[in-house]
């Protein structure tokens, strides 16, 4: 597979300064989300330290992470495992 194939993701991870609702309402607004999976993303954030919100190529991973970057929460692209 070439370099510019392997899928990249999305990792948000845990912050001492946003609220759970906060961080809910982003992932309902920028990833278009249901309640209910926003709920259960920000939970595994919260309790896990990180989760991980998209899969795909590297560029849009990283847009995805400079709109996490602009609502305030710390966002990383990794690639995804194998």
């Amino acid at each position: 597979m070439h370099a510019a194939e392997v899928p990249w993701q999305i990792v948000v991870w845990n912050d001492p300064v946003n609220l759970m609702s906060y961080v809910s309402w982003v992932f309902r607004r920028h990833f278009g989300v249901d309640a209910r999976t926003a709920e259960h993303l920000m939970m595994q954030v919260h309790t896990a330290g990180r989760a991980t919100l998209a899969e795909g190529n590297r560029e849009h991973m990283e847009r995805h992470a400079e709109a996490m970057h602009e609502y305030g929460l710390w966002a990383t692209v990794e690639r995804a495992p194998r």
